[in-house]
């Protein structure tokens, strides 16, 4: 428990201290001010410490590990996919991902190589979050998380799901355990380098840049790639 306090601390001490300083907040984003105080916490994180790791990751270790690793990791996800999309009824997805899972983990070797892609079988990517907006759960308000980044209420209440269900939290050894969470983060961070260029110079408030695709992305994704025409608030005469 002690080392959950000054997580814990940090975030009463943002939200006390950024709340109230945006007059007319985004809809979506009504707690805007402790959000950008926890992505500019982000930001020098990443600036100075995953970045370069992921960075030097990238170049020091050979494209075909890297390549093996991903997958691997990948494939565990697939596995949890399956159990969401079979949970929102998705019967194409469910098979796919259940497929992708067999295929990669007898002939990939535990998911190293994806052969799965070869044989075309789509990834359906889904977690707890992407289950309870098919179960009709509203997103709620966008959120930004230290370390994890953005998400809405409805992404943050799945977490504890989402944690429990992860394949690499079942290993008993810790240190298995832990080297894993720490090379699925760094793997993690070295695919999106180039994605983290493109939005810091696409961009003159990167925080509102990644707030919006985020947002659209999630809605994308709970509709099937289909999201409804959003509502036009009603005429008034002037």
């Amino acid at each position: 428990m002690n080392g959950r306090r000054p997580l814990a601390w940090l975030l009463v001490a943002l939200l006390l201290s950024g709340c109230a300083t945006v007059q007319t907040p985004d809809e979506r984003d009504p707690w805007e001010s402790m959000n950008r105080s926890v992505f500019s916490f982000n930001e020098k994180l990443d600036r100075f410490v995953l970045r370069p790791v992921a960075t030097t990751y990238r170049d020091v270790v050979p494209n075909w590990t890297r390549k093996g690793v991903h997958n691997f990791f990948a494939n565990l996800g697939d596995v949890w996919s399956a159990v969401n999309n079979g949970l929102a009824a998705r019967r194409q997805d469910t098979a796919d991902s259940i497929s992708r899972v067999f295929v990669n983990t007898t002939l990939g070797v535990l998911g190293v190589f994806d052969v799965a892609t070869e044989l075309k079988i789509e990834r359906h990517k889904a977690d707890f979050g992407t289950t309870l907006g098919r179960w009709g759960v509203k997103p709620g308000p966008y959120v930004v998380l230290p370390l994890l980044g953005p998400g809405t209420l409805r992404e943050v209440a799945a977490l504890p799901v989402d944690y429990s269900a992860n394949l690499t939290n079942q290993f008993t050894e810790a240190a298995t355990r832990d080297t894993l969470k720490v090379l699925n983060l760094v793997d993690t961070r070295a695919t999106y380098l180039g994605a983290s260029d493109t939005a810091e110079g696409a961009a003159l408030d990167a925080y509102s840049f990644i707030r919006d695709a985020y947002l659209q992305r999630q809605r994308y994704i709970q509709y099937d790639g289909n999201p409804p025409e959003p509502e036009e608030p009603p005429y008034e005469e002037p």
